[in-house]
């Protein structure tokens, strides 16, 4: 059973990432939440619970592994001193893995995203005791011979562990795809198996609520 997310009046709720989340949040148009499923789920919370008066932000940002956050976790996890953190964060650890050798270096294997994740989420819940919500990193891919898709799984298997560790509500979002992906094929979704089309994007916001029963 999934822990039960509690909202509050003036509570902070930050969305943490890579480009996923970021979604260009930093340019004119899309500021503060970026295109993409932060910007759905946000404005939907803000318009279902406008007298709770919720503060939510975006720190998502393009490129970014779990060895990113770490070197930001402070400045872009811990000042904003959330009440609900919600951290997408792997499929990049896992493409720099396969994206040649000028990108290899920055590549982090299992190990590393394990260890690195837990310290931030550890960290996370002695400096700020707030509630967590961890989502599977996702391709839109339906080839089970994709050596980079059968690579995920580890990924997504880390994130399994750390939500049951740390009480933590988990949005499956790789098994919700590959159960839609039969309907829609792969190059509906994206064009490079990972960046979400803005209609996919919202689609990822429409099962985050039905996880977090928000």
């Amino acid at each position: 059973m999934q822990p039960k997310i509690e909202l509050k009046p003036n509570q902070t709720i930050l969305f943490i990432g890579d480009s996923i989340t970021g979604a260009d949040r930093s340019m004119a148009p899309y500021r503060p939440f970026g295109f993409g499923f932060v910007n759905f789920i946000a404005n939907n919370l803000l318009a279902k619970y406008p007298e709770l008066n919720l503060n939510i932000a975006n720190t998502g940002i393009a490129a970014n592994t779990v060895r990113n956050l770490k070197a930001r976790w402070k400045e872009d996890c811990f000042a904003h001193k959330p009440n609900i953190l919600n951290v997408l964060i792997g499929i990049n650890d896992l493409w720099r893995r396969f994206g040649g050798k000028d990108w290899l270096p920055d590549a982090v294997y299992l190990e590393e995203y394990e260890d690195t994740y837990r310290q931030l989420l550890l960290q996370a819940k002695q400096q700020c005791s707030c509630q967590l919500i961890l989502n599977e990193p996702f391709m839109f891919c339906d080839d089970l011979e994709n050596q980079m898709f059968k690579e995920l799984r580890g990924y997504i298997d880390v994130v399994h562990k750390l939500a049951k560790e740390f009480d933590a509500v988990l949005v499956p979002l790789q098994s919700m795809v590959d159960e839609k992906i039969k309907q829609v094929r792969s190059d509906k979704w994206s064009d490079d198996f990972v960046h979400p089309f803005v209609w996919a994007h919202a689609w990822i916001s429409q099962r985050w609520f039905e996880v977090t029963n928000l």
